[in-house]
C-alpha cells in the first residue's frame, strides 16, 4: 500500500494535469492592440572607466511586426519612437501599412542613431478589420564588427493606450 504522503503526491499531480489542461484555451484574437516594444540603441557593457562610466556600444534594430493570422490582414497605424526620457523622436508609418496574411512589416534603426539611448522604445498600434491572431513583434538589436558579434531580440508587449 502506498504511503499518505505518496498518494497525496499523486492526487496533487493529477489536479494540477488537470487545471493546466483545463486552462488550455484558444489563442487569443483581437481586432487591435497598442503594443510596447523597449529598443536599445546603445547598451552599456563591461567596467566602468576612471569617469565612471561602462563601455558602450551602439547597436543598429530591425523591428520585425508578423502578422500571424493566416486569413485576415492587419494594419500598422503607427509606430511611434520615442528616447530614454520618453520624449518622441520619430513617427515611422506616415500612412496606415496593411500587412497580408503571414507577411512581415519591418522598420529599421541605423545604428548610428544614438539619441534613443538605452532607454528607448516603440508604441506600435495596429488593427484589424475581423478578430485576428495577435501579430509577433520583435525587435532584432545587432553590432557586428570583425569577428565580434553582439546580437539579442526584444518582444513588444501589450498595453492600454486608454490611460
Amino acid at each position: 500500500m502506498k504511503s499518505p504522503n505518496k498518494f497525496r503526491s499523486l492526487i496533487l499531480a493529477m489536479l494540477l494535469a488537470a487545471a493546466t489542461t483545463a486552462n488550455a484555451v484558444e489563442p487569443e484574437l483581437s481586432k487591435g492592440q497598442t503594443l510596447y516594444l523597449p529598443i536599445y540603441s546603445h547598451i552599456w557593457h563591461g567596467d566602468r572607466n576612471a569617469k565612471g562610466y561602462p563601455l558602450k556600444s551602439q547597436v543598429s534594430v530591425l523591428v520585425s511586426i508578423r502578422n500571424t493570422d493566416m486569413k485576415n490582414p492587419i494594419r500598422i497605424l503607427s509606430a511611434r519612437y520615442f528616447d530614454t526620457a520618453g520624449k518622441p523622436m520619430k513617427e515611422y508609418v506616415a500612412a496606415a501599412k496593411t500587412i497580408p496574411p503571414m507577411g512581415t512589416f519591418e522598420l529599421y534603426v541605423e545604428r548610428k542613431e544614438s539619441e534613443g539611448g538605452s532607454g528607448a522604445n516603440f508604441i506600435i498600434a495596429w488593427e484589424a478589420s475581423a478578430p485576428a491572431n495577435l501579430p509577433v513583434v520583435e525587435a532584432v538589436h545587432a553590432d557586428i564588427q570583425g569577428h565580434r558579434t553582439l546580437s539579442f531580440i526584444t518582444d513588444g508587449r501589450p498595453i492600454r493606450s486608454d490611460n
